[in-house]
């Protein structure tokens, strides 16, 4: 049934040059992260955050998973506690990835008296309003909501003098480069400009060029797909592919499992055939709301369900610990579709096994 893949060639571990106790950050947050047991920062934090505290700009080339949002979080935190003045937007490209920067910000903010406004579609403009009107010091949020906000004279983005673009080459790829220069034309002069992107196609570098002044370039990228993670195909030889998927499914290793399929009527049809085979399942597509996935989401990362089926809305940004399989019950439709789908597992240096089904 498999056909094995080369296993990439190793590379190197890493070896950090700072402990975070050798960074100039606030007390509280060196606090927080002890609290969360980060010991050694990860090759975005080592190489990042002594530039971020000294206020410069920043273009931070580096997948996802590799611990880039506390790498500009930590150092923002440690400049708004010491000038309460200062206001902090960061944008993202999907309302996943925006909530989970928010759950980040909690945790290294506990006990600091900052606050936050997330402000996503799919949720109560209503609630954010409420939220911008207790003037947050850091709003986080995606495009379109951005803008709507904007629009209604709720949110002033005149006043945020540091921002952060976060996966800045997916938002291209959905098509918000028109969204971005609209937000970043009301940003004042001077600001601190923050920039993560995987990769840097022409279109990023020019809004780079638009967006950031003399910046500091931080490139952590290892291959195009994770060398934590093992590829393999399955072939299914025209046999029923829910019978193949349960047959791997129900195999000890298969701990936490994240499954794609290509439509959201494939992935609604998958889900009620696994829920009657007795598997605890849970789906996130486009039809869903922002709560129901989120809840999804949560369900997998709290053990409490052992598959989570998902189509590309969810391959990208999306930080779930201990993901010990990506099978991509349906191939994406491109290779850089794979390397966000497959990306899920094998972070923060754990191994992780991706296998695509092959007719």
């Amino acid at each position: 049934m498999f056909v094995k893949k080369a296993s990439p060639v190793e590379e190197p571990s890493y070896v950090s040059t700072h402990a975070f106790s050798d960074f100039a950050l606030d007390g509280l947050v060196q606090k927080n992260i002890t609290i969360r047991g980060y010991k050694t920062p990860t090759p975005i934090q080592d190489q990042s955050i002594k530039s971020i505290l000294e206020g410069r700009d920043l273009v931070g080339i580096a997948d996802t998973g590799t611990g880039k949002t506390a790498a500009f979080l930590l150092p923002l935190l440690t400049k708004i506690s010491k000038d309460r003045t200062q206001k902090v937007l960061i944008v993202t490209p999907t309302r996943e990835l925006a909530a989970q920067i928010q759950d980040e910000f909690r945790l290294f903010s506990h006990g600091m008296g900052i606050y936050s406004a997330l402000c996503i579609g799919g949720a109560s403009i209503n609630v954010q309003a409420r939220q911008l009107s207790r003037r947050p010091s850091f709003v986080i949020g995606t495009p379109g909501r951005l803008m709507d906000l904007e629009k209604r004279r709720i949110l002033n983005l005149t006043q945020f003098n540091n921002v952060v673009l976060d996966e800045v080459d997916r938002m291209l790829d959905m098509g918000f480069i028109h969204d971005i220069k609209h937000i970043i034309s009301f940003l004042p002069r001077p600001r601190q400009s923050l920039f993560f992107s995987a990769t840097v196609p022409e279109a990023t570098k020019i809004v780079m060029r638009d967006f950031l002044k003399d910046p500091v370039t931080i490139s952590v990228k290892s291959g195009a797909t994770s060398q934590n993670v093992d590829q393999d195909i399955v072939r299914t030889n025209g046999k029923d592919k829910v019978e193949i998927l349960h047959d791997l499914l129900i195999k000890q290793e298969f701990q936490k499992v994240l499954v794609f399929g290509r439509t959201k009527w494939g992935i609604n049809k998958l889900e009620k055939n696994l829920v009657n085979r007795g598997f605890k399942v849970a789906a996130i597509h486009g039809n869903k709301s922002q709560a129901q996935r989120q809840r999804s989401l949560n369900l997998l990362k709290n053990n409490q369900i052992q598959i989570l089926l998902a189509t590309d809305v969810a391959s990208r940004g999306l930080d779930i610990d201990n993901v010990t399989h990506v099978i991509n019950f349906n191939a994406p439709e491109s290779y850089a579709e794979y390397v966000h789908r497959i990306g899920r597992t094998g972070r923060a240096g754990k191994k992780g096994v991706a296998l695509t089904f092959v007719d």
